[in-house]
C-alpha cells in the first residue's frame, strides 16, 4: 500500500488493515516517519521525536505479536506522539519549560499505559506551551509550532502540536489537554475535532486527588469516530484518582448513529454582547448553525440565567489558586523562577494574593454556575457557543491584546467563550465551523451537562456526516507532497 495512501486512512480503517494483516505495522510506522520527516520541519509540531531505527523495531515487534496471535487492540501498531504535558517513560517530558528541557520520566501517566496497553507505540511528543499555559504553543525548548492551513499563523494551544499533527496526517488521533479551551481552540484553528471531557472521564494525575482540577484530558481526531474510539481507550476508573469516573467507557466504541429530530439546541453566541468577537465569527459560526437544522435540532438563541460578566473574574481566581499551587515551588527558588515565562510568573504572583476564604467564594460561585447551567438542560439538550473569538493570529504575537476595540486585561481574557464550559464542568466538544474568506478555520463547541458525552459524539457525528469539512478543506501542504 503507498505510503500516502496509510496516512490518510482514517484510525478505524487503519485499525482493521493491521488487525486484518492488510498493512504490517513496519509499513505503517515507515510510512508515518517517512511524512513527518517531510511535513514537520515546516510547522513543529511533533518533538522529542525517536530514532527511527528503534520505533521500527518496535513496530516490527508489533507484526510479530500479530502473527503469534497477540492483539493488543484498538491502537495495535499506531504511532503516537504524546502532548508534551504528559508523562512517558524513557522519553523526555519538558512541558515546554527550560526548568524540565532534560528531564526523562521513569513511569507512565496513567493515560499513556492506557494507549500502550492498547497498542499504541509512542515516537515522541507534541508541542505545548510553557506549563500548557496559553492558548498559543510557543516555548523556550523547542520553538513555535505553526497553523497546519498557514504557516505564518499560530497554531493555538496549549495542544497546539497535536492539533497541527493530527491535521496534517502526521498522527493517527492525538492526545490533548483542556483547562481553558486547550483542546477546543487548536481542534478548530486546524480543522478537526477536539473534546474536552468531564472531571474524571479521563483519569489525570494531579497534586491533590480529593479536588475537581478544572484541566482535564481527552482526544482529537480527523471525524467523530475516530475520537469516540480514542476516548473509549483513554476512560475509565483508576484507584488512583477516586473522584474518576465509573462508567464502562466500551459506550464509546459502540453505535453512534441516533435520530436528532426534535433534538433543542440553544446557541449563546456572544452572551447578548458580552463577549467580544473579531468580525466575521459570529457570521460563520451562525452560518453553520444550520447544518444542525437540517438534522431536525431546533434552534434558539439563549444562554443560562446567571450573570455572566461573572463567570470570568471568578475563573481567574480559581485558575491562579490551581495553576500558581502547581508552579510555586519553581517561583520560590530564584534560579528556576528566572526561568519560567511571564505567564507563569503571573499565575503565582495571582494566586499568592488570594486567601482560603477567598478560594472557597470562588468555587462557590462556580457551584452556582452550575446549577444555572444544570437547570438550563432541563429544557436544552446542548448549548453551542464559538471555539474561539478571534481567527487564527499572527504566529509571532504572543497573545492578542484587542478585540473589537476592547483590551484583553490578561493573557487569557481573549479566550473568555472557553470558559463556561470549564466553569460548570460541562463535556464540551469542538467541531469544525468552516472557513473564512482568508482560509482560515474556525470551530464551535457543543457543550452537554456533565457526563453526556455519548450525546455528544451522537450530535457530533450526525453534523460531521452532513459537513465533511476536514475531507472538503484539507490543509495545502498536504497537497505539496
Amino acid at each position: 500500500m503507498a505510503h500516502s495512501s496509510i496516512v490518510a486512512m482514517d484510525a478505524n480503517a487503519l485499525s482493521r488493515a493491521i488487525k486484518s494483516k492488510q498493512v504490517s505495522c513496519v509499513e505503517v510506522m515507515t510510512a508515518y516517519l517517512d511524512h513527518i520527516g517531510r511535513l514537520n520541519p515546516r510547522v513543529n509540531a511533533i518533538v522529542s521525536l525517536r530514532e527511527r531505527d528503534d520505533l521500527l523495531r518496535d513496530a516490527k515487534a508489533r507484526d510479530e505479536e500479530l502473527a503469534r496471535g497477540q492483539y493488543h487492540g484498538w491502537m495495535h501498531g499506531f504511532p503516537h506522539a504524546v502532548k508534551d504535558l504528559t508523562a512517558t517513560k524513557g522519553i523526555r517530558t519538558t512541558q515546554g519549560s527550560r526548568i524540565f528541557k532534560d528531564f526523562v520520566p521513569t513511569a507512565d501517566a496513567i493515560m499513556v499505559d492506557r494507549l500502550r496497553r492498547a497498542g499504541a507505540i509512542i515516537i515522541g511528543k507534541t508541542n505545548t506551551p510553557e506549563f500548557g499555559l496559553g492558548s498559543n504553543t510557543y516555548n523556550d525548548v523547542f520553538g513555535r509550532t505553526l497553523n497546519a492551513y498557514d504557516q505564518s499563523k499560530t497554531s493555538g494551544g496549549s495542544s497546539g502540536g497535536a492539533g497541527v499533527a493530527l491535521a496534517l496526517q502526521m498522527l493517527p488521533v492525538a492526545d490533548g489537554s483542556d483547562h481553558g479551551g486547550s483542546l477546543r481552540n487548536p481542534a478548530a484553528w486546524n480543522n478537526v475535532f477536539g473534546f474536552r471531557t468531564s472531571y474524571g472521564r479521563v483519569p489525570a494525575q494531579g497534586l491533590d486527588v480529593f479536588y475537581a482540577w478544572m484541566g482535564v484530558q481527552g482526544p482529537m481526531a480527523r471525524n467523530v469516530t475516530d475520537l469516540a474510539m480514542l476516548l473509549s481507550v483513554q476512560a475509565g476508573y483508576d484507584a488512583r484518582l477516586p473522584l474518576s469516573n465509573r462508567q464502562d467507557p466500551a459506550q464509546f466504541a459502540g453505535q453512534l448513529k441516533r435520530d436528532l429530530k426534535g433534538a433543542r439546541i440553544a446557541w449563546s453566541g456572544d452572551f447578548g454582547g458580552l463577549i467580544p468577537f473579531e468580525p466575521g465569527v459570529l457570521d460563520l459560526c451562525r452560518s453553520a448553525l444550520k447544518s444542525f437544522e437540517a438534522l431536525g435540532c431546533t434552534v434558539e438563541e439563549t444562554w443560562p440565567d446567571y450573570p455572566i460578566e461573572r463567570i470570568f473574574p471568578t475563573w481567574r481566581k480559581l485558575r491562579a489558586w490551581q495553576a500558581g499551587t502547581q508552579l510555586k515551588d519553581y517561583y520560590n527558588d530564584p534560579a528556576k523562577r528566572a526561568l519560567l515565562k511571564p505567564e507563569a510568573q503571573f499565575e503565582v504572583e495571582s494566586g499568592k494574593t488570594l486567601s482560603a476564604f477567598e478560594v472557597f467564594d470562588a468555587s462557590a460561585a462556580r457551584s452556582a454556575w452550575y446549577q444555572a447551567v444544570r437547570t438550563f438542560f432541563e429544557k436544552y439538550d446542548y448549548f453551542i457557543l464559538p471555539a474561539g473569538q478571534v481567527f487564527p493570529f499572527d504566529a509571532a504575537l504572543d497573545w492578542p491584546k484587542e478585540i473589537a476595540g476592547k483590551t484583553m486585561d490578561t493573557y487569557h481574557r481573549w479566550m473568555e467563550v472557553m470558559i463556561p464550559a470549564t466553569m460548570a464542568m460541562c463535556p464540551a466538544l469542538a467541531v469544525p465551523a468552516g472557513f473564512n474568506d482568508r482560509g482560515l478555520p474556525m470551530g464551535l463547541q457543543i457543550v452537554g451537562p456533565n457526563h453526556s458525552e455519548l450525546a455528544l459524539l451522537q450530535l457530533a457525528q450526525a453534523y460531521d456526516e452532513a459537513t465533511r469539512w476536514v475531507a472538503k478543506r484539507p490543509p495545502a501542504l498536504l497537497g505539496a507532497t
